[in-house]
């Protein structure tokens, strides 16, 4: 218990450096400068006011300086960053490919949250979660065999995007989805890639039938980013029992 306790600070602590990427990275501004501050108001903010989930719970999502409302979108990516973390690192044990293998998914969270909020997904967090992801192996065959799934990943999602795309004359998937296909075979591998890819859809499903209910176009764009990686993280947090059901489904 006290493992997951220090497991899910790491990652809210993470989850706050997060939120600053997710503001400012869509807008251009540099993540390091200038310091934490308040966007209404501008006041640079105290550390007691950047403490991850408690500082919103005791300023009431509220700035202290000119009471402008704090999204909720604060404590919600520090509470996932921490539970991503503890997950990841209780499942698999403290190590290096452990740290990595969360720091992919960390960065996949929030490549999720700025295309759910921005609908755009940065080149720079893509490949990152990217690389990550290849380099989570604890041998030099494994790494190999990381980027070879990758690969295959990437070129199958690929052929995906022109078939779709021809069949119903309009893009179809983008090519931030296909750096996310590649992320998800570096993690999974082939078989557990496959089945996270068609649960990404059937979790997407419900979610795509509710906003073609609205009538306006540009609503009925769904972001498919935190869908693939939703799967992903499931995916790996119940691999063994997944794969046991593929082998006694297909051997």
């Amino acid at each position: 218990m006290t493992l997951l306790v220090i497991y899910f600070i790491f990652g809210a602590v993470v989850g706050s450096f997060l939120n600053v990427v997710i503001y400012r990275l869509p807008r251009d501004e540099n993540i390091a400068y200038p310091s934490s501050h308040c966007t209404t108001c501008n006041h640079k903010l105290k550390f007691y006011h950047n403490v991850p989930i408690f500082s919103w719970l005791f300023l009431r999502g509220k700035c202290a300086f000119c009471g402008a409302k704090i999204s909720f979108q604060y404590p919600l990516i520090e509470i996932l960053a921490g539970v991503i973390s503890a997950t990841i690192l209780y499942k698999f044990g403290l190590s290096t490919v452990s740290v990595l293998l969360a720091g992919s998914f960390l960065t996949l969270l929030a490549l999720s949250a700025i295309d759910f909020k921005y609908k755009m997904v940065p080149d720079s967090l893509n490949l990152l979660a990217l690389t990550l992801a290849i380099a989570s192996a604890y041998s030099l065959v494994m790494g190999i065999e990381n980027l070879k799934n990758a690969l295959l990943f990437a070129g199958g999602f690929s052929l995906l995007r022109f078939y779709v795309s021809y069949i119903i004359k309009r893009e179809a998937l983008g090519e931030a989805d296909i750096m996310i296909a590649a992320t998800m075979g570096a993690i999974l591998g082939i078989k557990l890639g496959l089945f996270a890819i068609f649960l990404s859809a059937v979790l997407a499903l419900p979610v795509m039938l509710y906003v073609r209910r609205e009538d306006d176009e540009e609503s009925h764009e769904v972001p498919f980013i935190p869908f693939l990686a939703l799967a992903t993280l499931l995916t790996l947090i119940f691999d063994a029992q997944i794969y046991n059901y593929l082998e006694s489904l297909y051997g």
